[in-house]
């Protein structure tokens, strides 16, 4: 079947469909329909059902001609076969048969010329609501003679058969890259539906325009230069990009072109569990009338949001547009970065607060994607342990790490006045338990100082074990910091944590090494002692 065809189909054997309503329509179909209820600030509240997360292992990619040889199977992207594919797929366009479809026509890539238009069918008036707020909205002239170049058809009420139909169970993502169809099925989960685009454009971009897709958040300064920030959850990606002296160009997802980077998005997808206007008031002040609020709980004898209310999920969401928010660049496009920084939460205490990279490290760093998660944080964490995700994405990823890293490599060093940071948000003068988390202050201090040029001219050491050069000074910011291993009391105890760590990264970089250059390779960390 033909993109055409399969649009008619549903169309026309819908018992009722709505083309484009207006996020006020929306709104007013989820409370008629039971979907949702309002809040005291007039954003929608809604229940995603049996899954309040992505479900990574019941998500599909059909192998056929044009991937069996460029995607990079394994866990991340399990092979499904074509023909199961299109049986699968007429039992959902079956199953949709005389129900309400809500539609709507929309695209991602904030830049003109890389523009991926997208037309999405849902059962549900909150899932086109959150497609309005987290895809780009065509104007009303764009939205005539509209034409989609991919579909997503989601049916959260349709369960596989998992013996019959080739899934794990009755849940599924399925990426079709030659019938260019995201189809979902089983999960109410909105974040799969954004998640599948930027599967997509992580495969399209990078082979077929030569953009590099990231994982990100990015933001403009006041002359123009754009910054990028990399971080897994916790290491405060949110909030160090939310910068009152620069607009956001978006908090998630980024194309990085020759000349620009733009978001792929039009909204923000943004964690809110224990949120308050102190802590995150950009954030807190967008969940107003248009925004949805994903498995929250009220108040009792309220309707007041209680964020610290987890008695559904700790993956608590928020989905608003972008212009929710004050500081934001029009459009979500800014030049290619002057400043790149990736961020970790180094519970082992090892790491310098801030540290560049060369080419060599960055490219490494970036296919390590390493943080750490302590105490407290998981059911059975009671020591600090450590996270990769490659290129800070790594469940996004269609195509081997090792490309990704070949492209940052290339755009740096075609840019050779780029600068990468490393930036430790994380403990200090001991690991977790005895030492001390940095101060947000001294972390925005030193951002700072890299973003004005201020450590363009300090003298540098180099890290003995990781090789990254540490700066000896910076403004407002405690020289005694800038070297982690003066911070620790016990001396050889640090050394002893750094070869931990350093033999932790080289042990993660062993499934990676096969597809990427000697160059990355020669970057690892160099162990003095075996952990």
């Amino acid at each position: 079947m033909t993109t055409n065809s399969i649009v008619e189909t549903i169309l026309n054997n819908a018992g009722e469909s709505f083309l484009n309503l207006t996020p006020d329509e929306l709104v007013a179909h989820a409370v008629k329909n039971g979907e949702g209820v309002l809040t005291d600030t007039g954003a929608l509240m809604a229940d995603t059902g049996e899954f309040t997360g992505r479900s990574p292992k019941d998500k599909f990619c059909v192998v056929d001609a044009k991937t069996e040889n460029t995607v990079w199977w394994g866990e991340v992207n399990q092979k499904f076969d074509a023909d199961k594919f299109a049986a699968l797929l007429d039992k959902v366009l079956n199953h949709l048969k005389g129900k309400r479809i809500y539609a709507r026509d929309a695209y991602a890539c904030a830049d003109p010329r890389y523009k991926l238009n997208i037309r999405v069918f849902n059962e549900t008036a909150y899932h086109n609501l959150f497609c309005n707020n987290l895809f780009l909205r065509p104007t009303t002239e764009e939205l005539t003679g509209f034409a989609p170049e991919w579909l997503i058809i989601n049916a959260p009420s349709f369960k596989a058969v998992a013996s019959v139909d080739g899934t794990r169970q009755h849940n599924f993502t399925m990426v079709d890259f030659s019938r260019k169809i995201i189809l979902i099925g089983g999960s109410g989960y909105t974040g799969e539906m954004k998640k599948g685009i930027f599967t997509v454009l992580n495969y399209i971009l990078p082979q077929e325009r030569g953009v590099l897709s990231m994982h990100c958040s990015a933001n403009i300064g006041k002359n123009g230069d754009t910054a990028i920030f990399f971080g897994l959850s916790g290491t405060g990606k949110t909030t160090l990009s939310a910068d009152p002296e620069r607009k956001l160009i978006g908090d998630d997802e980024h194309g990085w072109a020759d000349d620009s980077v733009f978001n792929f998005e039009g909204g923000c997808y943004a964690k809110c569990v224990d949120l308050t206007e102190e802590k995150e008031p950009q954030i807190f002040k967008a969940i107003k009338h248009g925004a949805l609020l994903e498995n929250t709980r009220f108040i009792p004898g309220t309707t007041t949001v209680d964020y610290a209310n987890i008695s559904v999920t700790e993956n608590t969401r928020a989905a608003y547009p972008l212009h929710h928010i004050d500081n934001i660049a029009v459009p979500s496009v800014g030049k290619a970065p002057e400043n790149i920084f990736f961020l970790t939460a180094d519970a082992f205490g090892v790491l310098p607060p801030i540290s560049k990279l060369s080419v060599g490290q960055a490219m490494y760093s970036f296919i390590s994607g390493y943080t750490a998660k302590v105490a407290g944080t998981e059911a059975g964490v009671t020591e600090p342990q450590a996270t990769f995700s490659a290129c800070f994405g790594r469940v996004f990823l269609p195509l081997h790490p090792g490309k990704y890293a070949e492209m940052l490599g290339e755009k740096l060093k075609a840019n050779p006045n780029i600068n990468v940071w490393l930036i430790n948000t994380g403990w200090t003068g001991g690991a977790y338990g005895t030492g001390s988390r940095m101060k947000l202050a001294y972390t925005r201090a030193m951002i700072t100082a890299a973003l004005n040029g201020e450590l363009n001219n300090v003298t540098y050491e180099t890290h003995p074990v990781f090789g990254y050069a540490m700066p000896t000074s910076c403004p407002n910011a405690p020289a005694e910091l800038l070297n982690p291993r003066n911070t620790w009391a016990d001396k050889s105890a640090y050394d002893a944590q750094a070869n931990k760590l350093a033999n932790m990264f080289v042990k993660n970089f062993e499934q990676y090494a096969a597809g990427v250059s000697k160059e990355i390779l020669d970057a690892a960390p160099k162990a003095t002692q075996n952990a």
